[in-house]
């Protein structure tokens, strides 16, 4: 890092980076099956700039090194499930070997950000400036962490609007908004759970909200959901939901280490085209 005046640099490390990041996104509070904190890279390497991103492929490494960055956190695993290679001619090899030769440091955080306060949710509700949040499903860490959040909006609108309101909020993919409900209801409570939320579906009718705002939610699990008088449902891009946290990641990376750091706006989201027929809300 640069001096600032007659003051000297400090050297921060990757196990500094870590440090913190444990600290605010506590290894202990991931899901069983998770796995997250320092993937690979020396802990004594030096950083300077941070690589935040949703996703850790080779398409982000290579901008990890275009940046200059040393090291790259990521919120998605990139080795969730086990492997038996990681020669460089497979997807993940690749990703493996293009850090380990640009001495990139990998660190995930994942379900323990999901969790925390604040965390994936917290982010995705400040892009839609709900007010008075709470946890959609505690964890028993804290009063104040768990799964997804509930909040309330600035004024009540309709599910139409709110559709539309969420589409000009959220980081633009070509996936975009889906909702599912009477366009004309007024929604004013909201869940929102960042990433795959459909297993919390009872939760968000038990919290008695008017609508739930997640990801990846599956035919008839939405149409059961409905039915059963749940609350209206949008869904949007699972990298547009997670999006928002790495801003608020690189500001606690910025304001404790002091480092320079760079949010990924490459979307890494798979679907890359969407068609509707015309005449049909888009």
């Amino acid at each position: 890092m640069a001096a600032r005046g007659n003051v000297p640099a400090v050297s921060i490390s990757v196990a500094d980076v870590v440090t913190l990041l444990d600290e605010r996104y506590p290894p202990e509070t991931a899901e069983s099956w998770d796995r997250v904190g320092l993937v690979l890279g020396r802990p004594e390497r030096e950083v300077t700039t941070v690589l935040l991103t949703v996703d850790c492929v080779p398409e982000t490494v290579a901008q990890a090194v275009a940046v200059g960055a040393q090291m790259i956190v990521s919120h998605h695993p990139l080795l969730l499930r086990g492997v038996s290679s990681v020669a460089p001619s497979t997807y993940k090899g690749r990703a493996v070997h293009d850090l380990i030769e640009a001495g990139i440091a990998l660190y995930v955080a994942h379900t323990n950000a999901d969790k925390a306060d604040p965390g994936v949710s917290d982010a995705l509700a400040g892009r839609l400036d709900l007010m008075g949040l709470r946890p959609l499903v505690p964890d028993g860490f804290s009063p104040t962490t768990g799964i997804g959040r509930v909040g309330r909006l600035p004024e009540p609108m309709s599910l139409a609007e709110f559709a539309a309101y969420c589409a000009d909020r959220l980081p633009e993919t070509v996936w975009g908004v889906r909702a599912a409900g009477d366009p004309e209801r007024t929604v004013y409570t909201v869940a929102v759970s960042g990433g795959a939320g459909d297993a919390h579906l009872a939760d968000a009718k038990a919290a008695g909200v008017d609508v739930y705002l997640t990801s990846d939610l599956r035919h008839h699990a939405a149409g059961e959901h409905l039915a059963d008088d749940g609350p209206a449902l949008v869904d949007a891009a699972h990298w547009a939901t997670e999006r928002p946290w790495l801003d608020y990641a690189a500001t606690a990376l910025r304001d404790a280490l002091d480092l320079d750091t760079v949010v990924s706006d490459l979307v890494t989201d798979p679907w890359t085209l969407h068609a509707a027929r015309s005449g049909l809300p888009r």
